[in-house]
C-alpha cells in the first residue's frame, strides 16, 4: 500500500507521458494503456527460435494446425534449447528500444523489463548472462543495455532472485561491426569466433539476455560458446523477435 501511495504521489507531482502518443500515460511507466495494447505479441512462433510463423487461414486452424517447430530449426537445430521473445519488433516497440539503446534513455529499462515479464513465462535458471559488449563499444555507449535489463528482471521477478548475474565469464573477443542492416550470411560471418568463455558452466541452466533477435547469429555464437563450457541448457531471453531476414 505504501508503494502504491508513493507511486500515485510521484505521478501527481511528475506525471509520465507516453513515449508513443505524447499524452499523459496515467500509469507508473511512460506508456499509456491504449499504446501498450497496440504492441504486437509474438504468439504464433517457433518454440525453439521464436521465429514468427504465418497465421493459419481462417477456418483451417483445426484441420491444419501450424507447425510447432520452424523448418530451419528442424533442418539445423540451433545451439540453444529455446528463445523467449514475447513481442514482435513492431514500429512502436522499435521506437522505445532505439531510444533506450542508442539515445541513452536508461530510465526506460523498468518499462521494458515489465513488458517482458508481462508476456513471458521464464521459469528458473542458474545464471543470467547479458550479451557482452566489446570494451570499445561499451566505452562509446556508456552502458550495456542487456546488463541493465538483466538487473531489472532480477529485481522485479522473485523467481529470478537466486539466479547468478554473470558479467565476467564470457568475453567478446572482437569489436564486431554493427549487425543492423546486415544480411543473415554477413551476420553469421561477423559473429564467428566472437566470444570466449573463461568460466565453467557444467550442468548449469543459462539464460542469455538480449534486446532483439533478428537472424539469431549472436545467439548461436553464444550458445556454442556456452555448450563448449559445459552448459546443460541454454535459453535466449529477448524483448522482441523480427521475421527471418534473407541473405
Amino acid at each position: 500500500m505504501v508503494n502504491r501511495l508513493g507511486a500515485a504521489l510521484l505521478e501527481g507531482l511528475f506525471p509520465n507521458h507516453c513515449l508513443l502518443c505524447g499524452l499523459r500515460s496515467r500509469r507508473p511507466v511512460p506508456l499509456c494503456a491504449p499504446c501498450a495494447r497496440d504492441l504486437q505479441p509474438n504468439h504464433n512462433c517457433c518454440p525453439r527460435c521464436a521465429l514468427p510463423l504465418p497465421a493459419p487461414l481462417p477456418g483451417t486452424a483445426a484441420m491444419c494446425p501450424p507447425p510447432r517447430t520452424c523448418g530451419h530449426c528442424l533442418q539445423a537445430p540451433p545451439p540453444f534449447q529455446r528463445v523467449i521473445a514475447p513481442w514482435l519488433y513492431c514500429e512502436g516497440l522499435a521506437h522505445i528500444i532505439q531510444r533506450w539503446k542508442f539515445h541513452g534513455e536508461t530510465r526506460l529499462t523498468p518499462l521494458l523489463a515489465r513488458l517482458w515479464l508481462q508476456a513471458a513465462d521464464p521459469g528458473a535458471v542458474d545464471v543470467l548472462l547479458p550479451v557482452p559488449l566489446h570494451w570499445r563499444r561499451l566505452w562509446q555507449r556508456g552502458f550495456n543495455q542487456s546488463e541493465l535489463l538483466c538487473r531489472e528482471l532480477r529485481a522485479l521477478a522473485p523467481e529470478l532472485a537466486g539466479a547468478r548475474l554473470d558479467l565476467r565469464s564470457v568475453k567478446r573477443l572482437r569489436n564486431t561491426s554493427p549487425q543492423a542492416g546486415a544480411g543473415a550470411a554477413q551476420r553469421l560471418a561477423n559473429m564467428r569466433a566472437a566470444f570466449t568463455a573463461r568460466g565453467h558452466y557444467a550442468n548449469l541452466r543459462i539464460a542469455v539476455v538480449d534486446d532483439v533477435m533478428t537472424t539469431g547469429a549472436t545467439a548461436a555464437a553464444l550458445g556454442r560458446t556456452l555448450q563448449r563450457a559445459g552448459a546443460s541448457h541454454v535459453e535466449i531471453w529477448c524483448l522482441a523477435r523480427t521475421p527471418m531476414q534473407g541473405n
